[in-house]
């Protein structure tokens, strides 16, 4: 609800239903469509991208930083499952065919695009109402991690090099703040799956134990030393 998001004399309610829980609040799960209701959004624009619903997770995201409290996103409702099904005995038509394919694919296209849209808003976690979502699932948390591979790896690579010091691979410029980002990058990468540890290894050009140590700016001091 909007109460949950912003208490009445403005402050951010998320730490003080944390703090209610007295050390059993572990994440916290956005509603989508408990919560654009609650706003009045008709149903067509009930969805987990709508601007509403960004600004909710971001307050979300903002008040629980450092707390250690897993933020999971909301779901896709609308399911890839075929409106047609073959009669006992029978087939499909052509055309009933082609129904169910167009049906299946807009909405594994939908679903990927909200798990996308989720993931560069760095919510990493999300729910899943059909079995038949989960291909969708696997395949943008993947793609998203291994798109931008090469050039990360490139970055991290050199300012690990540089020793830390603010540097420019191409137009794109980095200092210690996006060395962090970097390292977090190839953290849920592996972690999720989408590349192994050999590859984390090779592609960060960092060791295991430095990966683990999840710190850029340990890494940088173990490295000076």
């Amino acid at each position: 609800t909007p109460q949950s998001v912003l208490r009445p004399e403005g402050g951010a309610a998320p730490p003080v239903l944390a703090a209610a829980a007295r050390g059993r609040c572990v994440a916290a799960h956005f509603g989508t469509y408990d919560y654009t209701a609650s706003l009045n959004i008709t149903a067509a624009y009930q969805t987990m991208s709508h601007p509403a619903c960004d600004f909710a997770k971001h307050v979300m995201q903002v008040s629980l930083a450092g707390t250690g409290i897993w933020i999971s996103d909301g779901a896709t409702n609308v399911m890839p499952i075929p409106p047609h099904r073959p009669p006992e005995g029978g087939a499909l038509t052509a055309e009933q065919a082609a129904e169910n394919r167009d049906t299946v694919h807009r909405a594994w296209k939908l679903h990927y695009d909200h798990v996308w849209h989720s993931l560069s808003s760095a919510y990493y976690q999300g729910w899943d109402l059909h079995p038949a979502q989960l291909p969708t699932r696997y395949a943008a948390v993947y793609a998203f991690f291994l798109d931008g591979l090469e050039a990360a790896s490139a970055r991290l690579k050199n300012f690990v090099r540089q020793s830390g010091q603010a540097t420019l691979v191409g137009e794109v410029f980095d200092d210690a703040a996006t060395g962090q980002g970097l390292l977090n990058y190839f953290l849920r990468a592996w972690n999720c799956g989408a590349i192994t540890e050999e590859e984390a290894v090779e592609k960060s050009g960092l060791t295991v134990e430095e990966l683990r140590s999840r710190s850029f700016v340990k890494i940088l001091q173990g490295r000076r030393t």
